[in-house]
C-alpha cells in the first residue's frame, strides 16, 4: 500500500479524499518533525517513531568489498508496539473492517492542549525548584549550625579563662597567706631567744653607812 491507497482507504471514514489526504499528511508531517527535533512519537498499540544516533564505524563497500569509514550519523527508528506486534503474529485476531485494530487512546489524554513534553518539562522544573530550595535551606541551616557552635565555644573558651583566673587569685592568696603564717612563726622563737640572751640587770649595792660619832 501506496500513500495513495492509504488515503483512499481511509477516505470514507474522514469525509473524502481530500480530506483523507490533508489527514494523511498532517500526521506524516507532525511526525516527522517531532523525530528530527529529537523527540519520540509514541502511538499507544501501534508503536514509536524516534532519533537514533549512530556512531563513526567501519564498513566494507559490498562491489569492491574495500573498507570504508563511516561517519557519525542520526537515523529514524520505528519500534512496534505490543498490539500491533500480537496482530501481525496472530496472537489477537485482526478485528474487522468497520473496527479500530489500534488501541483508542483514554477518555481526557487528548484534551487541554498541553503536549506531553511540555508537561514533563513543567514537572522537571518544578522537582529542579524544589531541589534547590531545599539546598539554600541546607546551607543556612548549616551555617547558623556553625555559627552557633562557634559563638558556644567562645562562651566557654571566656568561661574557662574566668575560673582560670579565679583559680588562681585563690592559690595566689593562699600562697600568700601560708607565707604569711610560716614567716610568723619563724620570726616568734628567734623573739624568745633573743629575750634569753639579754643578760639580767643586777642589783644596786648599798653603800655603807658610816656611824655618827
Amino acid at each position: 500500500m501506496n500513500k495513495a491507497q492509504l488515503v483512499e482507504a481511509i477516505a470514507d471514514k474522514v469525509g473524502g479524499r481530500q480530506n483523507a489526504a490533508d489527514a494523511v499528511d498532517a500526521v506524516l508531517d507532525a511526525i516527522v518533525r517531532a523525530v528530527v527535533a529529537g523527540d519520540r512519537v509514541s502511538v499507544t498499540g501501534f508503536g514509536s517513531f524516534e532519533k537514533v544516533e549512530r556512531p563513526a564505524r567501519y564498513a566494507r563497500n559490498p562491489q569492491t568489498g574495500e573498507r570504508v569509514r563511516v561517519k557519525k550519523t542520526s537515523v529514524p527508528r520505528f519500534r512496534a508496539g505490543q498490539g500491533f506486534k500480537d496482530l501481525v503474529s496472530g496472537t489477537k485476531k485482526l478485528p474487522r473492517g468497520g473496527e479500530v485494530a489500534v488501541k483508542k487512546a483514554p477518555k481526557g489524554s487528548l484534551s487541554g492542549g498541553v503536549t506531553a513534553k511540555a508537561t514533563t518539562k513543567k514537572a522537571a522544573a518544578k522537582k529542579t525548584t524544589a531541589a534547590r530550595k531545599t539546598t539554600a535551606a541546607s546551607k543556612k541551616a548549616a551555617v547558623a549550625k556553625k555559627t552557633t557552635a562557634a559563638k558556644t565555644a567562645v562562651k566557654k573558651t571566656t568561661a574557662a579563662k574566668k575560673t582560670t583566673t579565679a583559680a588562681a587569685k585563690k592559690t595566689t592568696s593562699a600562697a600568700k597567706k601560708t607565707a604569711t603564717k610560716a614567716t610568723a612563726k619563724k620570726t616568734a622563737p628567734a623573739k624568745k631567744a633573743t629575750a634569753k640572751k639579754a643578760p639580767a640587770k643586777s642589783p644596786a649595792r648599798k653603800r655603807p653607812t658610816t656611824a655618827k660619832r
